[in-house]
């Protein structure tokens, strides 16, 4: 089975009904995808396919197949030097000190970068009601909104420039 992840392609041989938050954990070491409840209820397992915001976790692999994956592991942008710039997410996110336990943070971001791509000026009730799907053991919502609200506005700066 071939899949493309982060823009690398794999060959794997694995089942066509193997969820996708497992053969990104287990098989190719992307642990940056966390599993949370087991039946995309949390969005701790949120990665994006073909730009939208999924649950990996009730993803077969089968319907992934072709499809351009992408975790939080390939959402920062590495230049031809090394040099590594975070999506607006990420950095709103580390500038509001959003993350406590990390248990939801890459789901959270992952939702984030995806709604922001759809909607890069969201009202403030629009940033709420995208996001309310991804649950946060610490109760970091007001930070996280907060943060999400701050990259919609570096992403227009971006464009900008």
């Amino acid at each position: 089975m071939e899949l493309n992840v982060n823009g690398t392609s794999y060959t794997l041989d694995v089942p066509a009904e193997e969820r996708l938050l497992w053969t990104l954990r287990d098989r190719l070491g992307l642990t940056g995808t966390k599993f949370g409840c087991g039946i995309g209820i949390c969005g701790a397992c949120t990665v994006h396919i073909n730009g939208a915001a999924v649950r990996s976790c009730l993803m077969p692999l089968a319907a992934v197949v072709g499809a351009e994956i992408l975790t939080i592991e390939g959402l920062a942008e590495t230049d031809g030097s090394g040099t590594i710039t975070l999506h607006p997410v990420q950095q709103a996110f580390i500038d509001h000190q959003v993350p406590q336990c990390g248990w939801c943070m890459s789901g959270q971001i992952m939702q984030a970068a995806s709604f922001l791509a759809q909607n890069p000026q969201p009202s403030e009730e629009e940033t709420v009601r995208a996001m309310s799907g991804n649950y946060c053991r610490c109760g970091c919502y007001v930070r996280i909104r907060q943060a999400v609200q701050e990259a919609a506005g570096m992403a227009g700066e971006e464009e900008a420039t």
